[in-house]
């Protein structure tokens, strides 16, 4: 029998691999530690070690993980055992923009090149328009991947596509080829933010003048067991984020079946016949939560 003393360093080895990103975060629901953003010290998340083994630790003990910094090769392997997945509900945006703010922050973007846009769309001349948040689709058959003549531009086993600007030449095949105009080209401005950590594609910073950037699902915080800046930013949780494996998603505060969800609000994906088959899914905007409106600034460029 192990006494209390090994059982104690036990736990803290524990620990340990938690905080250098050794294991691998699980649980019933996929993203059950992301379902909500106001973590409490008696919560406790479910984890997986190294042996196979599931076990609660509470969250005041696992603390902050570490940055990982990955490189531009570690990260053409994605995250093990992940198929990363995003629903948009038409229904709840009110083009607040709060996605935009939060991922031009993250990305040291300027307002001039954004990786998310929010499109006033309609349908038909007889029905009203709505909001429409647009991003890269992360298509599992991806055009941009197939032209792109350095490999700069490639699918991770996640899901997630990525670009490598130092490999990238900035022959902008890869825009000509997207049909969902989701790529955008650093042509050399950016904000007067100092940026000290190294260059990794899943981070997207510091940027290269001269090459081609994108939504990139934000993978470093995907592997610290956290949402995309663009999800709990969103002040009337528009975007749902999961895993499809587990068949879970998640806006911040609520945690649903990707099936369920789909099935029953008849998601759908965008110019789905192109045959890119995008991730990103989106749920009609059926019993709107607000009227459409025009802001201010959009006002005043009409």
């Amino acid at each position: 029998m192990e006494n209390k003393n090994s059982k104690t360093d036990s736990r803290r080895q524990f620990i340990k691999k938690i905080s250098t990103g050794s294991i691998i975060a699980a649980s019933g629901l996929a993203l059950s530690s992301l379902s909500s953003c106001k973590e409490t010290s008696q919560e406790k998340t479910t984890l997986l070690t190294t042996d196979g083994k599931l076990v609660q630790v509470p969250n005041s003990e696992i603390g902050e993980l570490e940055h990982q910094h990955i490189t531009p090769e570690e990260s053409r392997q994605g995250i093990p055992g992940k198929k990363w997945v995003m629903v948009v509900d038409l229904g709840k945006c009110k083009n607040a923009k709060k996605c935009i703010e939060a991922c031009d922050k993250h990305h040291n973007l300027t307002p001039d090149r954004p990786y998310i846009k929010v499109l006033e769309m309609k349908d038909n001349e007889k029905s009203s328009p709505y909001w429409m948040p647009k991003k890269c689709f992360q298509c599992d058959n991806p055009p941009c991947v197939k032209v792109c003549p350095v490999g700069a531009t490639y699918k991770r086993t996640d899901g997630i596509v990525l670009i490598d600007n130092e490999r990238c030449i900035g022959c902008r095949f890869c825009m000509a080829a997207c049909p969902y105009s989701a790529r955008v080209f650093n042509w050399g401005s950016s904000p007067d933010q100092e940026v000290t950590t190294a260059y990794s594609p899943e981070t997207s910073i510091p940027s290269k003048i001269g090459t081609v950037g994108k939504c990139d699902f934000c993978p470093d915080m995907l592997r610290k067991n956290k949402l995309p800046h663009c999800v709990p930013s969103c002040p009337n949780g528009v975007i749902y984020f999961g895993d499809e494996i587990d068949d879970t998603v998640t806006n911040g505060e609520e945690t649903v079946r990707l099936s369920t969800l789909l099935r029953d609000k008849a998601g759908y994906r965008y110019m789905e016949e192109l045959g890119t088959k995008p991730r990103v899914y989106y749920l009609p905007p059926v019993d709107r939560l607000f009227p459409f409106e025009k802001s201010t600034e959009e006002n005043s460029e009409s």
